[in-house]
């Protein structure tokens, strides 16, 4: 691989303006199938193979056009102290509310409080009920603004009106304030690392235009494929930071091949094939744990994780082609400041001198290695880097664990450790209008109901009895809201309503806690387990469903997915990395090691969004169960994530492992050329992710911080500290693969060992000339 991708990067450094051409055609080609796709009709949501999905299916065949998936509004008044709802002045500013409502093309219904009993027992607060024959966020625009603008008149009376429900919600979109924050960290980071502002730009532009094209096709392809607003959320996470950080990868290998005394089109070669091959291999487990979403079988989780990981693969292939070209237009500016004065002719007489010096190196090392391992793995325990090397923070480090392995491997994992003991008090939900801002009407909307009514009224159970095997349906259906009404945490059960047939009927039950606590869970458990009794005894089954039945149905969905989900991914890629690594021992160290970062991670979802831990630091206003997608969607994302980091950083381990270097100083060796560029790209991927803590949204605020603080914990804990102390403690073993195995494993060459071939024909003198090397 390593040949082939070197000949690649030669290739795009050669032909620099047809591959730029091509790659800013497939921008244009996006943006302008995107700019005029047609609108996305209306997009399904389904969970499969859950029980309030089936009973959504059921009212759909027994009661036509009812809309039974279609979205909700509620619009609460409250009036003004000293005065009531029932007085005649505000029960004539309701009326004209209800009456304007009820003009909108998409709605289906709108009650009159006064009619429905839905006025609260002191006379304070009402609400009024919108049904519409579509889902809440497939609503159109205008339906939304004419929902928002209904309580003008009642507001401009004197009443304080908000409102709730599914209809206000749109596509969980996350603001472009922070993406803006993460783009400009992002690129502070690599102008700092970097040192020059030409080699900073390029890895930010071609994240970009990589984003660019794979969200642009997304929108393109949106109504094709029924996708949702919130399918390129993802896809724009994801793709920025990977972009960012593959790029990164290359233009720092390629620098340093320039230090090595190359011309600039060997370096590019150089920096494709060896560090191009890392980004294959790390891209192929971000595709790996994004596809992998599928196993979970929700459509709409499928579909978020097919276009991220497209995404991904356009990051891939950009940095492969792109990032080569792009080096060829920066001539000597991708050099850091201080370097692009210094003489040409000074790198090559350094490179020939160090080549030399290095071969001379590796064979005298590789002897000592075969002949004396053990007293060489002594002597660089010893920590004292070469004369010839200057020691930098990486160096130090490396030095300092490969000294001390046992006391930083207990110190690392009983820290993560210690941060991943909130996680056993996991509590899975969906986030509702409780958990909202307090400046935003669905919140205020919520809390006037459950002030006036109870918090259950913000979160009804529909209770479905198909009775249509029964042999009284009547009867049956009475059988079931009697035994409803003899369960805790019930306050109210509705009259049943039967269908034209009388074979099927809905009930309406109102718990007494909120949607998202555990006693309404309970209570949803405890009405299917009432129906297997009636079901045995009568023959009507019982079905439990409505937004907060759907909500406990999903989170229970994933659950049951997440080991399944956790296996595939973790063996797909364990089985990917011995390949890489040509190692057991490595893929499986760095597979635990993922598990501690991502069990912290969650820890410290926990403290901060269930249990409020500097909650105000962040803008959590309220606390409650952690979102129902989040372990599952922590495990695709930051595993991914995790194994880039492990790729860069221990294949220039092996690499100079490969090259005769002893165990112990192959680290100090991987750390001195990797570690600066590593812990740039997670402080970069960090930024992008942070960008989104400043959403309002609850949802992508905890996203953000969730998969930030698994980066930080991953990179600069696992990957830094745990993973060399733990190839120091193992040694030689840490590389051992069996002999059968390692005949049966193809040999992808990421330390790009066929490249030596190559030494011999770098003498090109002149560093822009375009002309085919010629080998002898």
């Amino acid at each position: 691989m390593a040949t082939f991708l070197y000949k690649l990067g030669r290739l795009a450094f050669r032909r620099r303006r047809l591959v730029a051409l091509l790659w800013v055609a497939l921008l244009t080609l996006a943006g302008v199938g995107a700019a005029t796709a047609p609108t996305p009709g209306t997009t399904s949501f389904s969970i499969p193979g859950t029980e309030a999905q089936k009973a959504f299916d059921l009212l759909e065949q027994r009661f036509p056009g009812a809309s039974a998936d279609g979205g909700t509004g509620r619009i609460v008044f409250k009036a003004p102290e000293g005065e009531k709802m029932t007085d005649a002045g505000n029960k004539a500013t309701v009326a004209k509310t209800v009456k304007e409502l009820g003009d909108g093309s998409e709605v289906v219904s709108v009650t009159d409080p006064f009619t429905t009993n839905a006025v609260s027992k002191d006379g304070t607060v009402a609400y009024t009920s919108v049904k519409y024959d579509v889902p809440g966020m497939e609503l159109t625009d205008a339906t939304r603004d004419a929902l928002e603008a209904a309580g003008d008149d009642a507001r401009a009376a004197g009443l304080t009106v908000d409102i709730g429900g599914d209809a206000l919600q749109a596509g969980a979109e996350p603001g472009a304030a922070g993406e803006i924050v993460g783009l400009a960290l992002a690129a502070v980071v690599l102008v700092i690392t970097l040192g020059s502002l030409v080699a900073a730009g390029l890895p930010l532009l071609t994240a970009i235009i990589g984003v660019g094209i794979g969200v642009s096709t997304i929108t393109a392809l949106a109504k094709a494929l029924d996708l949702g607003d919130t399918t390129s959320t993802l896809a724009l996470m994801i793709g920025l930071a990977v972009g960012i950080d593959y790029a990164l990868f290359i233009v720092s290998r390629y620098r340093g091949e320039l230090a090595d005394g190359r011309d600039r089109e060997e370096a590019a070669g150089r920096a494709t094939g060896t560090a191009g091959s890392a980004v294959v291999f790390a891209g192929l487990t971000v595709v790996i744990a994004l596809a992998g979403l599928a196993v979970v079988n929700v459509p709409m989780l499928t579909k978020m994780g097919l276009a991220a990981a497209g995404t991904v693969v356009v990051s891939v292939l950009i940095a492969l082609t792109m990032i080569p070209a792009l080096l060829g237009f920066a001539g000597r500016k991708i050099r850091p400041a201080g370097e692009k004065r210094k003489p040409r002719g000074a790198g090559k007489a350094a490179r020939t001198e160090k080549s030399q010096e290095s071969a001379s190196q590796a064979s005298q090392q590789s002897q000592a290695s075969r002949q004396f391992g053990k007293t060489s793995e002594q002597s660089e325990q010893s920590g004292k880097p070469r004369a010839a090397v200057k020691a930098g923070l990486g160096t130090r480090w490396a030095n300092f664990v490969i000294r001390r392995p046992a006391a930083v491997l207990l110190l690392g994992v009983v820290g993560l450790g210690a941060i991943a003991v909130p996680a056993t008090q996991l509590e899975l939900g969906l986030p509702d209008d409780g958990s909202q801002p307090t400046s935003t009407t669905q919140r205020r909307a919520y809390d006037l109901l459950s002030e006036g009514f109870g918090p259950g009224f913000n979160g009804p159970l529909m209770i479905v009895v198909d009775a249509q095997k029964s042999d009284d349906p009547q009867a049956a259906v009475s059988t079931v809201t009697a035994g409803i009404k003899d369960l805790e945490d019930v306050v109210t059960v509705t009259p049943a309503a039967f269908n034209k047939a009388g074979d099927t009927a809905t009930i309406t039950v109102i718990p007494n806690s909120k949607p998202s606590s555990t006693q309404t869970e309970d209570l949803v458990h405890a009405i299917r387990d009432e129906g297997v009794g009636i079901k045995a005894d009568t023959g009507a089954e019982v079905l439990v469903t409505g937004t907060t039945a759907m909500n406990i149905d999903f989170s229970q969905k994933l659950n049951d997915a997440l080991i399944p989900y956790l296996g595939l991914v973790v063996g797909l890629a364990f089985l990917l990395l011995i390949v890489v690594f040509r190692s057991i021992l490595v893929p499986l160290k760095a597979a635990l090691g993922f598990l501690l970062s991502v069990l912290a991670a969650l820890g410290a979802v926990v403290a901060v969004f269930q249990w409020g831990w500097l909650g105000g630091l962040l803008g959590v206003e309220e606390t409650g169960p952690i979102m129902s997608m989040m372990p599952i969607f922590m495990v695709g994302v930051v595993f991914g994530l995790a194994m880039d980091y492990e790729v860069f950083l221990v294949t220039r381990m092996r690499e100079a492992y490969v090259h005769g270097e002893s165990p112990a100083r192959a680290i100090v060796t991987g750390f001195r050329h990797s570690s600066r560029v590593v812990a740039a790209a997670a402080v970069i991927m960090m930024a992008v992710f942070g960008g989104f803590i400043t959403s309002s949204e609850q949802m992508i605020k905890m996203i953000g911080f969730g998969l930030a603080i698994a980066v930080f914990f991953d990179a600069f804990i696992v990957r830094m500290a745990i993973v060399p102390a733990v190839l120091a403690l193992l040694g030689e073993k840490a590389w051992w693969l069996p002999k059968w195995l390692d005949r049966a494993l193809p040999n992808v060459d990421v330390e790009g060992e066929g490249l030596k071939s190559h030494d011999s024909g770098n003498s090109d003198p002149d560093p822009d000339n375009d002309r085919e090397l010629v080998r002898v």
